[in-house]
């Protein structure tokens, strides 16, 4: 879809966060399974469901907007799943491995902070007030897990070094 309107970026930044959005519903089970950190392992659970629920708001908006999430591929997310997919290829389960896939993890939120910080604001400036409020809602589960991350790597980091 050609992109001629403002209208037309906000729906293709949408159509990106909702590609990028079902990529992690098929990396996290992954990387909980490749966790050894039981509470590391029950995060990226719990970010499953929220991010379920997520894409369930995306698609709300996508219906009210009368548009197809497409086909569309994100591939800054398809590069940050596969970096983490090279973390369970490549090291070996442990508090390093933890603390390697927390990195990848709080890449993959960062990126989607970034991204429905934009499209908050492009629904704000095109008068979509609900689908602000729907787009502020998963910005805020992405700070909050990114805070949750933030939390565990204070502890498997520790761990990590003293096994180094």
């Amino acid at each position: 879809m050609p992109i001629k309107s403002f209208q037309d970026l906000y729906v293709h930044e949408l159509k990106d966060l909702y590609s990028a959005e079902k990529q992690i519903t098929e990396a996290l089970p992954k990387m909980a399974k490749a966790s050894e950190s039981p509470e590391l392992r029950q995060a990226f659970e719990a970010h499953l469901k929220e991010t379920e629920a997520q894409l369930e708001r995306l698609g709300r908006i996508f219906s009210e907007l009368g548009v197809n999430p497409g086909s569309k591929k994100c591939k800054a997310m398809e590069g940050l799943v596969e970096e983490g997919n090279e973390v369970i290829k490549t090291i070996p389960q442990g508090e390093i491995r933890d603390a390697a896939l927390i990195a990848a993890a709080q890449r993959v939120e960062h990126y989607e902070m970034a991204g429905y910080g934009t499209v908050r604001t492009y629904a704000q400036l095109l008068g979509l007030t609900e689908q602000r409020d729907l787009l502020q809602q998963t910005l805020d589960e992405e700070g909050a897990t990114d805070g949750k991350l933030n939390a565990l790597s204070e502890r498997i980091n520790k761990v990590a070094i003293s096994q180094s």
